[in-house]
């Protein structure tokens, strides 16, 4: 690859980089209102929206999905381990751990 599609290669994943920011914002902003007066679907959709992106972003920067699941499981388990407020409360990150690691068999 030649010196020039490189640069444009980079300028181009820096751009979709900032575009994935701005609509990580804006789905966040849209979870927000749905969590006000949206419907469970539209809720549903916004969560679905900044999960994907995020994924995304991971893999922009050089994350694969399996990487990234591999620190989420191990985020859940620290915070289980360290008594977690939601954990203690009710039991969400275990919830949630048992749901990631089941998908995988």
């Amino acid at each position: 690859m030649s010196l020039n599609n490189q640069g444009v290669d980079i300028a181009k994943n820096i751009r979709i980089i900032e575009w994935l920011k701005a609509e990580l914002t804006g789905s966040v902003a849209a979870l927000f209102k749905a969590m006000l007066k949206g419907t469970e679907e539209i809720i549903v959709e916004a969560l679905a929206s900044i999960i994907i992106t995020s994924y995304i972003i991971a893999r922009r920067l050089g994350i694969n999905f399996s990487r990234l699941d591999l620190h989420i499981e191990s985020k859940l388990r620290g915070s289980i381990e360290e008594g977690h407020e939601v954990e203690r409360w009710y039991g969400d990150l275990s919830a949630f751990l048992r749901y990631v690691t089941g998908k995988k068999r």
